[in-house]
């Protein structure tokens, strides 16, 4: 890597302290340029290169928003922010189309909520199933949660968000009921992780994927795209359903603005075909 660039990871490092999971995400960017001070063309081209390989707007978005980081410390500095006054190169994020994201049906969501696990490996998998379709917390933040930060008696959870934010969310009686039964048959002590595999050590992501894939399989339907992540959006749709604000959202899901929670809005169709039905000039 070239020297600038390790002058750029360390500053971030040390100085603005991000995440290891940050650092990374920055180095596996800057591998996209050719150069340590790159021009607008430069820019461009890594880019056209990225699209090239086959990434997706999305992934392409990602690795700009490091790019032009990087631009802005490069010719101005760590000391302010980069905004519309900056005259240094910078590249415009590529516009992404706007999908329905992937949700658990009704129906699917009884079929989990109904299924009565065997066995100490089934059961893990059935509480952490029912954890994210009650708290709508990502994966990475109750894979890495300890027992100790659950707190029973008031019904909250204390999750370790991106970029080291923590909140705390609330969580239903019901499944304090089912965490309750859980830490006690797997023998949870308050130091433990919540959920652990055979070592005591934490179970990884590509695990719980292939067990909940394998389990939608099982119960007769197909997993959705996103199959982890579906249960976030399935989370935020009903609770948006059923009454509960944006605002209020926002908090429970950590997002850092509301226009990020504001696309799961979009998601109640059913609901705005009910509306439409009542309201149409050509309904009766």
């Amino acid at each position: 890597m070239e020297a600038r660039f390790e002058q750029f990871i360390r500053d971030r490092q040390y100085l603005a302290n991000v995440t290891p999971a940050t650092i990374e995400w920055y180095k596996n960017s800057l591998r996209w340029l050719l150069t340590d001070s790159p021009s607008q063309e430069d820019l461009k081209d890594a880019v056209m290169r990225m699209r090239q390989k086959g990434l997706k707007a999305t992934g392409c978005n990602s690795v700009i928003q490091a790019l032009n980081s990087y631009a802005h410390w490069n010719n101005v500095g760590s000391d302010t922010k980069c905004g519309s006054g900056c005259r240094h190169p910078k590249v415009a994020h590529l516009k992404v189309p706007e999908l329905v994201l992937p949700t658990y049906t009704e129906q699917q969501i009884r079929l989990l909520l109904s299924w009565k696990p065997r066995g100490k490996y089934q059961l893990r998998l059935h509480i952490l199933t029912l954890f994210l379709l009650d708290t709508g917390c990502r994966i990475s933040e109750v894979l890495t949660l300890k027992v100790r930060d659950i707190d029973f008696d008031n019904l909250l959870v204390t999750l370790d968000g991106k970029g080291r934010k923590q909140r705390v969310v609330p969580f239903s009686f019901e499944l304090r009921k089912a965490l309750s039964r859980y830490c006690k048959e797997a023998s949870r002590m308050p130091d433990n992780l919540l959920f652990a595999n055979r070592t005591q050590t934490g179970l990884g992501r590509r695990v719980v994927l292939r067990d909940v894939k394998l389990l939608c399989v099982r119960l007769g339907f197909a997993p959705p795209c996103r199959t982890l992540h579906a249960f976030r959006h399935t989370f935020a749709v009903n609770y948006l359903r059923r009454g509960g604000s944006v605002f209020h959202l926002q908090k429970v899901l950590g997002h850092s603005s509301l226009e990020m929670t504001r696309r799961y809005a979009n998601l109640v169709t059913a609901d705005l075909q009910a509306v439409h039905e009542r309201l149409s000039l050509l309904a009766r």
